[in-house]
């Protein structure tokens, strides 16, 4: 099964100057940032059947990062 790639960079290719900008110049959007990227590779490796993981599990950390990723969208667009 392939896995889709949930990297900020694919997520807002729009945006990729920014978000380099925030990553170097904002702690708390750093913050988001490395949050983010940690979520998308245990959700990956739980995708890909390397981390054994419950369903629940792999379902609230996937919300976990829409929360994110919204809350670093917002932050994008201003």
């Amino acid at each position: 099964m392939s896995v889709e790639h949930h990297d900020l960079h694919h997520e807002f290719p729009e945006f990729h100057d920014k978000i380099h900008e925030l990553k170097t110049h904002d702690a708390h959007f750093r913050k988001l940032f490395d949050e983010y990227h940690e979520l998308t590779r245990e959700i990956e490796n739980m995708e890909n059947e390397v981390t054994p993981a419950s369903t629940r599990t792999e379902e609230e950390k996937k919300l976990r990062r829409v929360l994110l990723k919204d809350a670093m969208y917002d932050m994008l667009k201003k």
